[in-house]
């Protein structure tokens, strides 16, 4: 612990929070005598000679000092647990290849399939869907990467990098607010993963009683109990925590891939080709396109947009800033070839079936056969279980434990977002393509899109990369990041902002209101790239305002050799 090497208390500084690390030599020199009165009470000593940073050691002693650990300090206990720790060089075990086969497992799923196939289902041909969602996993790309950085160089999670830009207590909107977003995802995910058991069920039991509809319920109570059984499921591998996470993520790739090129063999068969199987032309008029493309563009840009938030709670296990792009690289491949077989196959159901069938799901069930069946459901399980505990468990289970370090730990967080995405009743939010798209995906992205830019415009332009990690950890008034009772009016402010002007056209889309000017539409319709930007550069106008010390300390990762 700092404080059992260093007996020198100086008056506190407003632009610097963290303890300074002086050497033994100096630190001796120092207290064997008081200050006179005389002596200003600001030192006017070069920052360069004195390190703040958490892993600094002494510039004043010739001989080098031992590089301090995490643990040398005393992080408030309310801010810090196991899970929420930075992580240590030994926990760096993500690979190139293990970063980019986590994008194969979220990437190959039921709901990016569905998506794809929801484009072609709206009027696009396959190739518009196809370049829609390419650029706007392009365009996703850069924050992907940007946001992924932090993780990687200081070992911090979303939770921990979120303090940075909103507070010590004010972190706990952004992380929750996304949490809320993984949660009802979780509910979507296993809700299909449920469709896949229900799918293996004999006729007998799909023609019982057990199959009636319920009004109140939204659903059968036999798809609800299938629902359930997955449900419980998941909560084996979920329990194992990251290293589970890891393992079946590796594992899985080459599985999902085999089964997906499965599928299109099978429709490029009976569809006689690809050429009957890309047949399918557009039902929109020029300006019908582009009123379709904008909106689908921000509900594909937010479809990943969740996992670009919380990336580094994945980043932060990487073993160099090489092996984070290059894994994050393969989102626009991934995507783009699994839209492709996606697209593919929708369009082929028209040849095969003489009707559009978007769902794989449904697709599946009208093929039949045993062989078949046993396939869907270990493909439909697989994808569906990678990618609900790597997109939807890890961040809400993180927010929780920011949330209350001393009463979650990621296996308890993970808990309360499986029983979250019950109460989303997911069943209702897949009834349709429009409203998954257009009011789900599109609406969730003005929550997500201002938070993104406000953490982007905290960490590249305010503090310039450089973060005390002490600081983040600390509930001192005079902490770095503690700024107004541990509020970052700036980043409150603008997230606010960012998100009003989206709010009529979503309650438009709710039904709640009949109607808005088109301005309010027009937002909507771009609701990411609105919230992202104004928030954003907001953000960075009240912080420069507010005459913040945007280089207050020139501080070196905590583990420098992740870089």
């Amino acid at each position: 612990m700092v404080s059992k090497y260093l007996s020198l208390h100086l008056p506190p500084n407003p632009h610097s929070s963290s303890t300074t690390a002086i050497s033994p030599t100096t630190t001796r020199f120092l207290t064997t005598r008081p200050f006179p009165t005389s002596i200003p009470t600001k030192l006017s000593v070069p920052r360069r000679w004195l390190s703040f940073s958490t892993m600094a050691s002494s510039q004043a002693t010739p001989s080098p000092t031992p590089t301090p650990k995490f643990n040398d300090f005393e992080p408030h206990p309310t801010l810090t647990n196991d899970d929420l720790k930075p992580t240590a060089p030994h926990q760096r075990t993500f690979s190139g290849w293990e970063m980019a086969s986590l994008w194969v497992g979220l990437v190959v799923g039921v709901p990016s399939y569905y998506l794809a196939g929801s484009l072609v289902e709206l009027g696009m041909a396959w190739w518009q869907g196809i370049a829609t969602v390419v650029a706007a996993n392009i365009i996703l790309l850069v924050p992907l990467v940007l946001t992924g950085h932090p993780g990687t160089r200081y070992g911090i999670s979303f939770p921990v990098l979120a303090r940075s830009a909103f507070g010590i207590r004010g972190a706990h909107l952004p992380t929750l607010l996304r949490a809320l977003v993984g949660c009802g995802w979780y509910g979507i995910e296993t809700w299909i993963g449920g469709e896949a058991i229900f799918l293996l069920l004999p006729k007998t039991i799909k023609q019982s009683s057990l199959s009636q509809f319920l009004p109140w319920l939204g659903t059968s109570p036999l798809e609800f109990s299938c629902f359930i059984v997955f449900w419980l499921a998941q909560l084996a591998i979920v329990w194992r925590g990251m290293d589970g996470i890891r393992e079946l993520e590796k594992y899985s790739a080459p599985i999902l891939i085999i089964l997906t090129s499965c599928l299109l063999l099978w429709s490029y068969v009976n569809a006689g080709g690809f050429t009957p199987m890309l047949s399918l032309s557009s039902r929109l008029s020029s300006s019908q396109f582009w009123s379709l493309f904008f909106p689908s563009l921000t509900a594909n840009i937010s479809f990943w947009a969740t996992v670009a938030l919380n990336i580094p709670d994945f980043t932060r296990y990487a073993k160099t800033q090489t092996d984070q792009i290059i894994g994050q690289v393969g989102l626009p491949i991934f995507m783009g070839a699994f839209t492709f077989v996606g697209l593919a196959v929708t369009s082929s159901t028209t040849v095969i079936f003489g009707r559009l069938i978007s769902n794989p799901i449904q697709l599946l069930g009208q093929i039949g056969g045993f062989t078949t069946m046993i396939l869907a459901i270990i493909g439909i399980s697989l994808a569906t279980i990678t990618t609900n505990i790597a997109a939807n468990v890890v961040a809400p289970a993180n927010a929780l434990v920011n949330l209350s370090p001393s009463k979650f730990t990621f296996r308890r967080g993970a808990l309360l977002t499986a029983l979250l995405g019950i109460a989303f009743q997911p069943w209702r939010l897949l009834h349709s393509s429009e409203s998954f798209v257009y009011t789900w995906l599109v609406g969730y992205s003005a929550l997500l899109g201002p938070i993104g830019s406000i953490i982007l415009a905290d960490y590249y332009l305010i503090h310039r990369m450089n973060l005390s990690i002490n600081d983040l950890y600390s509930l001192s008034p005079h902490g770095a990041y503690y700024y107004s009772g541990g509020y970052n009016l700036a980043a409150m402010t603008a997230l606010v902002i960012g998100i009003l002007p989206v709010v009529p056209g979503l309650l438009q889309k709710l039904g709640i209101l009949t109607s808005v000017p088109d301005t309010f539409v027009a937002i909507y319709n771009n609701a990411w790239f609105f919230s992202f930007f104004s928030a954003g550069i907001l953000y960075w106008i009240l912080s420069c305002l507010k005459g913040k010390d945007r280089n207050s300390q020139p501080l070196d990762p905590l583990l420098p050799a992740a870089n």
